[in-house]
């Protein structure tokens, strides 16, 4: 019963916050309540608390002990959701597919079926001896991808 209630006030909290999607949800024997969100634009401080007040003020201790927990996916968490990607466009990409092939590279398109990845490679010449840098670009699509993570980069 506590499942659905919390389910409930989170979708009428997400309705509010159009911005805001949720990657993951749970309860444990405990009534630990963990909540975790993305959003388009980032999640910030003020939309964790937004979203765990419209939790925990419409469920009455009284009825249910339970601790809440709302937060946003950590900058090293991997995209679960088509809409994750959008947001990172441009960025570069860790992918690891179901083959065991891993590809790094700049997210340069996402459709509803799966996303582009770009990079530069060094390939030997096809006349002579040496390299070329040449660009590369692979389609792959979101039921091959086993996980992906935004890699993050210091300048």
């Amino acid at each position: 019963m506590l499942k659905e209630k919390v389910l409930q006030l989170l979708d009428i909290a997400l309705e509010e916050h159009p911005k805001l999607f949720l990657i993951d949800f749970n309860i444990d024997l405990n009534n630990d309540i963990k909540v975790i969100l993305d959003g388009d634009e980032g999640v910030s401080l003020s939309d964790c608390i937004a979203v765990s007040r419209a939790i925990e003020h419409n469920i009455d201790r009284d009825e249910f002990d339970f601790s809440l927990e709302v937060a946003s996916a950590g900058a090293s968490s991997p995209l679960t959701m088509p809409r994750q990607y959008k947001k990172n466009i441009g960025r570069i990409l860790e992918v690891k597919t179901l083959d065991g092939q891993t590809v790094e590279g700049t997210l340069t398109e996402v459709s509803e079926n799966g996303i582009n990845l770009q990079w530069k490679a060094r390939e030997p010449k096809p006349v002579g001896k040496g390299k070329i840098t040449v660009d590369k670009s692979l389609d792959i699509p979101f039921e091959n991808i086993k996980e992906s993570k935004v890699k993050i980069i210091f300048n």
